[in-house]
């Protein structure tokens, strides 16, 4: 008897990996599926584009294809896809690829023809960015991920949300199935630790789009009630796109002289740390504006820790309000404030709505319930072919 083995490939340009350098939430969420299709005994390859050389390993039941950047006189954003193109149709051929599944950012497929289906997931394109943001897009950036979700055998999401906002940005005709982003629980168990009263925790990126600059608004409120309250800030540090200069910068310069004094700032952190932080802290601050299924949620949701986050699009499909934790408008200061210092002096409470958090991740984020739902939108495709 012969048994048939799914080959599903990822391309992307990022990975948690000591071979591939830093990962955002993207790489993060390609990460935990691609473990989990393992776990269903499904082959899985990942190819991770513009790396500084060539190599190829397997871990962890993974095959892993790293493709260096190239650079050309001309052209390069063409030439550089058709030598990706190439170097796909060749594993393709020879490993027995069933179907390529490839981010919207950037359009990286745009101008690539596989000889296998190509599955794009909306994590987020630049084009979905810049309309949360109110920045104009580049007009090249539009064009490459336009061409690629139209040109893509199917569409996946990550929420609803992401799905809708992307449809009307760029007139999509064809279905969007939604898939969330996926997490290990066991990876994040609730910590034994006892958390330090009254420390509060942001942890990303220090930019705008996160809501950084609203948060010290609302670390000056929360410090105004109650002083001895800490904020410990954690991630890397960027030019704001509007002022032109460190967004950290800013952010201390909008602080009370209170509020300044309380601050702790971590720059980037490695993963195993995150989760040390997480677990010191009483209340988990998370009040972005720019998110298609933000994996800092889910991660902090599923230590069972009391979390602010901000009401926008997908939240509704993570939180519930009152419940899980809150959400609040991130540029309703006083109301966000008060939200926190709610939980701060309401620690039974929130100990409860934290518990209630965990369930909810592992009802509708934990890795076993969301692979399944990859692998059925994986076979629907393929029977199609």
């Amino acid at each position: 008897m012969i048994f048939y083995i799914m080959h599903i490939a990822f391309l992307t340009p990022e990975y948690p990996n000591p071979a591939t350098g830093n990962s955002g939430g993207l790489g993060t969420s390609i990460k935990n599926l691609a473990t989990s299709l393992v776990t269903q005994n499904i082959e899985v390859s990942v190819f991770i584009y513009s790396q500084k050389e060539d190599s190829s390993f397997k871990e962890n039941g993974i095959n892993f294809y790293l493709i260096k950047h190239k650079k050309y006189t001309f052209f390069g954003w063409y030439l550089y896809r058709k030598h990706l193109q190439q170097l796909l149709n060749k594993f393709i051929k020879s490993k027995k690829i069933d179907l390529v599944e490839a981010p919207d950012w950037i359009g990286i497929t745009a101008f690539i023809k596989l000889k296998c289906p190509i599955i794009i997931r909306m994590h987020g394109s630049d084009a979905y960015f810049c309309a949360l943001e109110g920045r104009k897009q580049k007009w090249k950036n539009r064009l490459f991920e336009e061409r690629a979700l139209k040109s893509a055998d199917a569409l996946l999401s990550v929420s609803a949300f992401t799905a809708e906002k992307t449809r009307k940005i760029f007139n999509l005709k064809k279905p969007i199935s939604i898939i969330p982003n996926s997490i290990e629980i066991g990876n994040f168990p609730p910590s034994a630790i006892q958390p330090k009263e009254n420390r509060l925790l942001y942890f990303g990126t220090i930019i705008r789009k996160k809501g950084v600059l609203e948060l010290v608004e609302i670390f000056n409120e929360i410090v105004l009630k109650k002083p001895e309250t800490e904020l410990l800030l954690i991630g890397k540090d960027v030019v704001d796109i509007f002022e032109k200069r460190s967004t950290l910068e800013l952010f201390r310069e909008k602080l009370s002289a209170v509020a300044l004094n309380q601050l702790t700032y971590l720059p980037e952190v490695s993963y195993t740390e995150i989760k040390e932080h997480l677990a010191t802290a009483t209340v988990i601050l998370l009040p972005s504006f720019a998110e298609a299924l933000p994996m800092t949620w889910l991660e902090a949701m599923a230590m069972e820790k009391s979390v602010v986050t901000s009401n926008i699009g997908w939240a509704v499909e993570v939180m519930i309000n009152g419940k899980t934790g809150f959400t609040e408008d991130p540029k309703l200061h006083k109301a966000y404030s008060e939200k926190v210092l709610y939980l701060l002096n309401n620690p039974e409470e929130a100990k409860i709505m934290g518990k209630t958090a965990r369930q909810q991740v592992i009802k509708k984020f934990s890795s076993e319930v969301v692979v399944k739902k990859n692998l059925g939108f994986y076979k629907q495709i393929l029977q199609k072919q």
